[in-house]
This record gives C-alpha cells, structure tokens and sequence, in this order.
C-alpha cells in the first residue's frame, strides 16, 4: 500500500502528539523503526500479487476481498502486544487489505485507541473502510453485562467513537446484538439520522435473523451482515444467506476458523485459556472436533496447504458478497491467512472439504446457553 501523502480534501489521521493514546514503554514499542509508515518489517509482512476486491451491498463502496478483525487485539483472547497488534494491522494494508472491523467495547475503547495509533502516520482517511460495532455493555471487569442499541446510545457511542479514532466519520456502523428492549427500526433509524448528519456512511448489522434484517432494510439500506460462518457454523445458509441475497447485503464472516478449531496451530487449548467457556472447547466436544481437524488437515496436505488455509479459502468460495475477517492479532498468522487467497477449489474440491467436516457433526454450539439465547440470529435461523 506504501505510504499515501494527504491532501486538503481527505483528512489524515491525526499524530500522537495530539492524540496520544499509548504510553510510556507501549508507545516507544509501537513506534521502532523496524515498523514503516504502513508495513511491517520486510521479512514478516504477507506478500500477494493482488489483493482482490469486492462491493459491499448492492451498488456500495469497494473493499479488499477480505478484512481484519482487530478483536484479539484487545486482550479477548488473552494477553495481546499492541506493537506487534500496529505491526499486524501495517502489514495487511501493504497486502491491500482495506476493510478493518473493531469494536467500541473491545478492550473498552483500546481498539479504537490502538487502531488509531496503527493509521495515524500518513494512511489517508478514505484508503481504509473502518466498521464499528457498539451496544456491547461491559463492568470494570470486563464482564459483559448486556446490550443497549437504543437511539440515544447509538448517537453516544458514535461520539466516542469519532474522538478515539480520531476521524470524522465511521464508513460502517452497527449494533452488536439486537436489543430485545428496542425494536431494530428504532436502532437503524437512529444511525440513519447519523448518515445524513455525515458521521456514518453505511449501515451494518450483526447477528440478527432473516425477520430482523428485512425490518431493518424497510427503514435504510443495510450494507453488511456480520455474523460467524465457517465450516463448522453454517446455520446461516438456511433463512439468513438467502435473505440477505434476495435484499443485496454482504456478509463480513468472523468466526471463519472457529475461534482456531479449524487451525492446526491454534485448535489446543493450555489451562486458562479463555476459549474453554465455549462449549466447542469443552470435554469431550473438543476431542471431537480435533477429529474433524485431523480429516481437515489431510485434505490441506493434499493441496500443500494448511488446514486454517483450507477453511478460510472455503469461506471465501461461498461468493462475492461473503467476505472472510481475519481475526488476528501476529503477522505470522496473517500471512498463513492472506495465501488462502490464492488457493483456487474445485466443486469437487469443496464437496471433500464439506464431507470431512459435516456441519452436523460438529460438537457442541458456537455460544454457551445464556449467551445463544440472546441471538436473534439463532432464534430464526
């Protein structure tokens, strides 16, 4: 991507000298000079020919064939180093990755804070696509204790939002969830009041069900579904997928490795590890979804591959409206990721892929109870 010089008419993100949001030894860390203005040191950031692209909704703007999730950076998953998260994020750019996806409650703002950081030094505003979920309600622990979509949270939260990441507008906002206390066309009518004020380009929404998102679409188009679909979460293809299609919505996948299950560096879990509170993770399920990463995984090693690569290549052939979020926070990782891309799968590649790993046969759901039953998506999918 190189360095972009700024002109009068598109705004750069602002420096940390007036916005300093990393300090001390984190700063001086996200700042050596083995990271350039938007790529990693040159023996680590992912080289492809081509970043393809792709539109987002029907006649919406243009964005990289995949996107970044920055969630793991933010101590989701456990520890995270913001240098390395800011080397990770230059690093995709320069393999052309233009869609970033954070949260105003991922870490509490410190994704929007480090995202930030990550673009301040001469990344033009409109060479990047940031969505921003919000509604998410964390305590001082970290514990999530519900959602707000209302309309005046919404507005709220969008003003945070603006001054963390130091920019002037957002290119796609959505609710998290859907608030059981708001009807959706309350929620969407809000952030349409927000796109004609010009601090919201597009409008998004997340893990809701077919019924949910039609509502929506009635008020303001909606651009983006977000909600996580891979090999082992297809519940989507029945009433979502075809919903969102007949109505022109993409979907920004997450979940496309099944939070690791699908990798065979990541699919172990060590005591501690806070994946164990998802029930794919737990016992006996867990021991069964290893076997399906082992069938997995001869398969990969047929197409020189690896499995983690395999699955997201398989996320990316479901079409041009779905769009594969890589959620990592190493360089290392996203360069696996990025050569999934360039693997090319053949109908009959992909029915081997689906007979190894039946949806079916996965163990256990992707949420525990309580959280499942808060998803709109589930209760109509």
């Amino acid at each position: 991507m190189g360095k972009i010089q700024g002109t009068m008419a598109h705004r750069i993100f602002p420096t940390a000298a007036f916005f300093p949001s990393l300090q001390g030894a984190e700063r001086a860390a996200a700042t050596r000079p083995r990271v350039t203005a938007c790529g990693a040191s040159r023996d680590a950031a992912p080289r492809i020919e081509r970043m393809q692209t792709t539109t987002l909704g029907r006649g919406g703007p243009v964005v990289s064939r995949a996107g970044l999730g920055l969630m793991g950076m933010s101590g989701i998953y456990g520890q995270a180093d913001d240098a390395e998260s800011i080397a990770t994020i230059h690093a995709a750019l320069d393999a052309g990755i233009t869609l970033l996806d954070t949260g105003d409650f991922y870490g509490m703002g410190h994704n929007e804070l480090l995202l930030r950081d990550a673009l301040r030094r001469g990344v033009r505003r409109d060479s990047v696509f940031i969505q921003v979920k919000f509604g998410g309600q964390r305590d001082p622990s970290g514990a999530f204790v519900g959602h707000d979509a209302s309309p005046a949270m919404a507005k709220s939260s969008l003003a945070y939002t603006l001054t963390r990441l130091g920019t002037d507008y957002v290119d796609l906002y959505m609710p998290a969830r859907l608030d059981p206390q708001v009807p959706v066309e309350d929620t969407v009518g809000a952030i349409a009041e927000m796109v004609q004020a010009g601090y919201v380009r597009h409008i998004g929404l997340s893990e809701v069900g077919a019924d949910t998102i039609r509502r929506a679409h009635a008020v303001h188009p909606i651009a983006a579904l977000q909600i996580e679909y891979s090999l082992m979460s297809r519940g989507i293809e029945r009433e979502i997928l075809p919903a969102v299609r007949e109505l022109g919505i993409s979907v920004t996948a997450y979940g496309i490795l099944s939070r690791g299950l699908l990798s065979s560096g990541t699919a172990q879990v060590a005591p501690g590890d806070p994946r164990t509170r998802f029930p794919r993770f737990a016992g006996q399920n867990h021991a069964r979804n290893l076997e399906l990463l082992a069938a997995l995984e001869e398969i990969a090693a047929e197409h020189g591959a690896t499995a983690a690569q395999l699955a997201i290549a398989w996320v990316a052939s479901r079409g041009e409206d779905i769009i594969p979020l890589i959620g990592t926070k190493r360089r290392d990782r996203l360069a696996e990721a990025l050569k999934a891309l360039d693997l090319t799968l053949s109908a009959d590649d992909l029915a081997t892929i689906e007979a190894a790993v039946p949806a079916a046969a996965v163990a256990g759901d992707r949420y525990a109870p309580a959280q499942m039953a808060t998803l709109d998506a589930e209760r109509q999918s």
